[in-house]
């Protein structure tokens, strides 16, 4: 007879079809991954929240400000505390930054770093300073944003929980941009914008596999900011139903303008630094110095102090004359050149977004005089915003997504799409970094974005060479050498005199030419006497010494000075490590390799 529910002998597979499907989904590799993002996505909104409710708090003691404490918006601010906060803020922060350099050697890493370098490790201690440091800086009105602080102390959440769990390579890399969504989400109420944060700046590219805990850090950030009354309010402008297509002109140019102004500002900051180091102003007290500037330029106008977020979103509400827009935009980047110059933390997220308010405003202030159908105020305002973060931050999905939930507006989003890709391609055809590489590439890091490179550092040579090397004297003879290594032995046979130091390659073949001579000594036939590598040179460092030497294979030796033979290395071997590397490199960036560790 054929069992219950079964007919002719065929098995009835609907009954069972639930359960199997449930345990299928609690036994996908993917699913613990997005609970561990869930769960890091609820400590950054909490340490996000916590932070901005610290900075808010600080602003009504420090500065008497009304209400939640934005000092940005304020019309005016009292005079002695304008100069007096940032300038004693700015010597505690700089007192305070000796003492960490002195207890705690080494440089902060953070989460861009921490993805193409480390392997997503980030140290928690250090980032808690630097979230620390940040909060400080922007509680005393220096004109930074709170950003830096937010990705770095939510980026090693992620690292952290992943490194408890002893996750994957790829997955701390993916913990760590989840924790930089999670943070970007909640300080802008807005998942998509932190979402595309992450792929765009801390992961280094988008996939599928990616998405989901992804977005479940994002979304459960907000949640947590939400119930703990901390989202970012809202901002009410009037925009245009619709968009002429003579209107992608102007726009365009705009994206241009202010791509420009994007790459001098990040010229400016610069600038700032190196002269505070000529100046020679000890390193403590550079910050207070940065702070009195900023508190002379608060004089005039307290929107250059702080990120400037609440600064922004009156600029979107109130028209201003153009005379003055100009003048507030020299001002705030002064100020924030100033403050990171003089070693406030921070970062230039936000302070790009209310540069960029201004710079749309100016341009449609100067449309105005020049075209009898203009863009409105508020349309080139939220346009600039975008194409300026998009020139200092370079992520353009990130902004188009951040102007479609700031306002709804579909026009809207396509006119920041157009402006974000343009400037993103004239900076990188002019400048060619953003502001966060920009800062690697002046320490001397060639890192361009957040792909995952560190692997060509810890593929050494040591570890890819062979150690069975054939070594002779550099004064045996060549008949003595025939006898040793007839024809088709070997390739190459490795010369070091007396004291065994390195001096030189001989290729086999060159001992049984008609010109060699059997009483010749071997040094003869030596090739390659300078070119050499050593156990510590990396992938990208051995296949350059061996272009330079034109040689298919090269000695290891333990130092160039020493010159003792280690073990040798072939230009074959390198270049297919260096394409199996990549290659899992590539498929761990796509997620096709995760799998539960």
């Amino acid at each position: 007879m054929p069992p219950d529910g079964a007919e002719g002998g065929v098995r009835d597979e609907r009954v069972p079809y639930v359960p199997r499907l449930l345990r299928a989904l609690v036994r996908a590799d993917e699913l613990w991954l997005v609970v561990l993002a869930a769960c890091v996505g609820c400590g950054a909104g909490l340490l996000v929240s916590a932070m901005i409710h610290a900075t808010l708090l600080a602003h009504r003691l420090l500065f008497a400000a009304p209400g939640e404490g934005r000092i940005s918006g304020l019309p005016a601010i009292i005079p002695f505390r304008a100069l007096l906060v940032p300038t004693l803020g700015g010597l505690v922060l700089g007192l305070l930054g000796v003492l960490v350099a002195r207890c705690i050697p080494g440089r902060p890493v953070d989460p861009i770093e921490a993805n193409a370098l480390h392997g997503g490790r980030m140290s928690m201690r250090d980032s808690a300073i630097v979230a620390l440091q940040t909060v400080l800086s922007n509680a005393v009105g220096a004109s930074v944003g709170l950003e830096a602080g937010f990705t770095q102390i939510g980026a090693a959440t992620g690292s952290r929980l992943g490194r408890m769990f002893r996750v994957r390579r790829e997955d701390l890399r993916l913990l760590v941009g989840c924790g930089a969504a999670g943070a970007i989400g909640a300080a802008f109420d807005a998942p998509l914008a932190g979402a595309f944060y992450a792929f765009e700046l801390v992961i280094g590219t988008y996939s599928l596999a990616n998405l989901a805990p992804v977005a479940a850090a994002s979304v459960c950030a907000i949640g947590v900011t939400r119930l703990l009354h901390s989202a970012a309010p809202g901002v009410s402008v009037v925009l245009p139903a619709e968009l002429r297509v003579d209107d992608y002109l102007p726009i365009a140019t705009l994206g241009i303008v202010a791509a420009l102004l994007g790459v001098g500002l990040m010229y400016c900051v610069t600038l700032a630094e190196a002269l505070f180091r000529r100046s020679g102003l000890p390193v403590w007290m550079r910050p207070a110095v940065g702070g009195l500037v900023v508190g002379l330029l608060a004089l005039v106008s307290p929107t250059v102090m702080s990120s400037g977020h609440w600064a922004m979103r009156v600029a979107l509400e109130h028209a201003y004359p153009t005379g003055w827009v100009l003048a507030l935009l020299a001002m705030k980047a002064l100020a924030s050149s100033v403050s990171i110059g003089a070693g406030f933390r921070g970062g230039l997220f936000f302070a790009s977004l209310y540069l960029g308010v201004l710079t749309g405003a100016a341009f449609a202030g100067g449309l105005a005089l020049i075209s009898a159908t203009p863009l409105s105020a508020e349309l080139c305002a939220l346009v600039g915003m975008s194409a300026m973060a998009v020139a200092v931050v370079g992520a353009p999905m990130t902004m188009v997504f951040l102007a479609l939930e700031m306002t709804g507006s579909l026009p809207l989003t396509a006119a920041v799409l157009v402006a974000s890709v343009i400037a993103s391609l004239t900076v990188r055809r002019t400048f060619g970094y953003s502001f966060a590489t920009w800062r690697f590439h002046l320490r001397g890091e060639s890192i361009r974005s957040a792909v995952d490179v560190g692997w060509i550092r810890t593929l050494t040579v040591g570890r890819m060479m062979r150690h069975d090397v054939k070594t002779l004297c550099q004064d045996t003879k060549v008949q003595a050498a025939r006898q040793a290594y007839p024809l088709g032995s070997a390739q190459r046979i490795v010369l070091v005199d007396q004291s065994g130091r390195y001096v030189g390659l001989v290729l086999v073949p060159d001992l049984y030419v008609d010109t060699a001579l059997p009483d010749e000594t071997l040094s003869r036939f030596a090739q390659y006497r300078d070119q050499m590598l050593v156990p510590q040179m990396n992938l990208r460092e051995a296949i350059t010494r061996f272009a330079q030497a034109e040689s298919d294979a090269l000695v290891v030796v333990d130092s160039e000075e020493s010159r003792q033979v280690r073990g040798m290395l072939t230009e074959q071997h390198a270049l297919r490590r260096y394409s199996e590397e990549l290659d899992r490199s590539r498929r761990e960036l796509a997620g096709e390799k995760r799998s539960r560790s």
